[in-house]
């Protein structure tokens, strides 16, 4: 490997020394000198660039809430030479600070056009020329007020996958929010609700991210709330339970072809181990329909039990007389 490595080595060094090496080390030089001509050249080009530029509020006190926040940043369209924007194009680009003091009265904070032009024009430095800026003026409400804490209600509508249910109420990771406002807050806005969730097929717990309804002239906090939306599947289950009678006169004696009667439903995994209360049970009274069968009815069904059956549903009898 070294004595290929020093042939390359001696070949470039020969070609080098050669005509036509020198005449193409020549051509190099002055493909170099004419890049960097153009180059300067092209610095020295006034051009027009689109900047987004981070502004910042400082020095707000403790006790002030601001009703709607400052923008991230501005959208500045810039005309100067290529060389004097060159240092706004790589990197990250420093924020513009406005002092609270010097722009907040009467609850407003307002930075009119002129004011946001002249601040650009400083920050861009002597020679540039502020073509726009976006947005042209700013003006920020604020409150010395303290916050009101209402409740938060979660708005959803959520379909899951056939075979799965909603194991529980979608919730959010706050139950209430504050409140802050200018003026006086109505009593009668005692609640705030979530954007809608629109879901379907949901086949496992999932979660959110949500914006609060906005309220217009009022400041909203937290605006964003996590929602858990808890699912889970549906299990087969299978029971067999007595079947009793109702309405039996003391001298009578009912006995039923069978005496149990099986119920399936599906409940959800989290509850499968759990036996809720289900009675069967046939009427007396019924006796009397034609036929020689009794139907089957069941009690109040528990909530968790989905998509009940039972079978029989009709069962044959017996009365004898009681002892």
């Amino acid at each position: 490997m070294i004595e290929l490595f020093h042939r390359a080595a001696t070949r470039i060094k020969n070609a080098a020394r050669s005509k036509r090496g020198q005449d193409v080390l020549l051509y190099l030089l002055f493909v170099a000198v004419a890049f960097i001509f153009w180059v300067f050249m092209s610095l020295d080009t006034q051009v027009q660039r689109d900047f987004d530029v981070p502004v910042e509020l400082q020095d707000v006190p403790d006790s002030v809430t601001l009703i709607n926040q400052l923008p991230p940043s501005l959208s500045v369209s810039v005309k100067a030479k290529d060389s004097q924007l060159l240092r706004f194009m790589w990197g990250k680009m420093s924020p513009v600070k406005f002092k609270w003091a010097d722009f907040a009265a009467d609850n407003y904070v307002t930075l009119n056009s002129s004011r946001l032009l002249t601040r650009m024009r400083d920050y861009f430095g002597t020679g540039a020329q502020v073509v726009s800026c976006r947005p042209d003026s700013i003006k920020l409400s604020y409150t010395t007020l303290p916050g009101v804490k209402v409740k938060l209600v979660v708005q959803a509508d959520i379909r899951p996958q056939l075979q799965y249910i909603l194991s529980g109420s979608p919730k959010a990771d706050v139950d209430s929010v504050t409140l802050f406002s200018a003026t006086d807050i109505p009593h009668s806005l005692r609640l705030v609700t979530t954007e809608p969730i629109v879901k379907s097929g949901l086949k496992d717990t999932a979660r959110y991210e949500v914006k609060v309804k906005p309220i217009a002239g009022v400041r909203i906090v937290p605006d964003k709330v996590m929602v858990t939306i808890p699912v889970e599947p549906l299990i087969a289950r299978k029971r067999t339970i007595n079947l009793d009678v109702t309405n039996l006169p003391e001298d009578k004696h009912l006995v039923t072809f069978p005496s149990k009667i099986e119920i399936s439903y599906l409940v959800p995994m989290s509850h499968y181990n759990d036996d809720y209360p289900v009675k069967a049970y046939v009427d007396y009274k019924d006796v009397s329909l034609p036929g020689n069968k009794l139907p089957v009815s069941l009690s109040l069904i528990p909530d968790v039990y989905h998509n009940l059956s039972f079978s029989p549903t009709s069962v044959e009898y017996i009365i004898e007389n009681a002892d």
